[in-house]
């Protein structure tokens, strides 16, 4: 091919190309965009806290509360799941996991009613894995806030995503023994949604499993999802493990869960975020569990 041939060619990419870089910049400041607002949230605290109650699925009582921090709506980030994304693969990782875990407790023990201070309610809090293994993390550094809050590591579990993959388990496992000696209990989160199940659970032992919202919906009529529940109750009874069945939204729901023996539950069936740690409880709706004179009476201490 001759040289005007090749230079014709070059010459007819060049849109092309420019498109190209012109859609590169365009994502870039996207980006610069993102991080903009994530920095503002941060350093204005402009994240909104909600408080989600966790029952016990035959007594009614309120176990304990989930945190949830929620950004405010922008066009940055048009969802809650987009800004955790991001938030989670942005160099701000680990300075934002920290002011949520500060913020999430403080605003816990602000909002409790004071009957509540001093008892045994759960508070858990949403933890990104790859923080306790980072180096910049100091020892010690969330029981100087818990004391200086009044309370107690064994009222903190650590809730971990099953959706942020933990590489080197054996090695995590050991950084959770260093936490749970402090007292701490870890709950893995989005259990049964597909990602990595199984090894999570056999690797971290976690004290509690919250099954994820997809297995549950629509529970009461599907052979399938039950089926698999009914697996991982298995496991968990025989390794000390408590079941919390997440995202319960209808009485039909609640009622099977009662009857499959699945401990706690948390959804709007039994309690919508606030923005103080409310009591939960269950629908008006609801059928008496069929045990003994209705619901089954449950020690306060389950």
């Amino acid at each position: 091919m001759n040289k005007s041939g090749t230079l014709s060619r070059k010459l007819a990419a060049l849109p092309q190309y420019f498109q190209h870089l012109s859609g590169r910049f365009r994502e870039e400041a996207r980006e610069l965009g993102r991080l903009s607002m994530l920095l503002d949230i941060m350093d204005k605290e402009m994240l909104d806290t909600y408080f989600q109650p966790i029952l016990h699925l035959r007594s009614g009582t309120t176990i304990g509360h989930e945190v949830l921090n929620r950004p405010p709506s922008s066009p940055q980030f048009p969802s809650t799941e987009h800004f955790y994304d991001f938030a989670g693969r942005t160099e701000q990782m680990f300075r934002f996991e920290q002011y949520c875990r500060r913020m999430s407790l403080s605003r816990y023990m602000e909002r409790l009613p004071e009957a509540d201070a001093a008892g045994d309610k759960l508070v858990f809090v949403n933890v990104h894995p790859g923080v306790l293994n980072d180096s910049r993390h100091k020892s010690g550094e969330t029981l100087t806030l818990l004391k200086e809050l009044g309370l107690a590591p064994e009222r903190v579990v650590f809730e971990l995503t099953e959706r942020q993959a933990v590489q080197d388990y054996i090695g995590f496992e050991k950084v959770l023994s260093h936490y749970r000696e402090q007292g701490f209990r870890i709950a893995v989160d989005d259990a049964g949604s597909g990602y990595n199940s199984l090894k999570t659970l056999v690797y971290l032992k976690p004290e509690f499993i919250k099954l994820d919202k997809s297995l549950i919906r629509g529970i009461h009529s599907s052979r399938e999802q039950q089926e698999l529940l009914e697996l991982v109750r298995e496991y968990a009874d025989r390794s000390s493990t408590r079941v919390i069945a997440e995202g319960i939204e209808t009485a039909q729901e609640l009622l099977f869960l009662q009857m499959a023996g699945v401990e706690f539950g948390q959804g709007y069936a039994l309690g919508r975020p606030a923005h103080l740690p409310e009591h939960g409880g269950f629908p008006s709706s609801a059928q008496p569990f069929p045990g003994r004179g209705g619901y089954r009476h449950v020690s306060s201490n389950w």
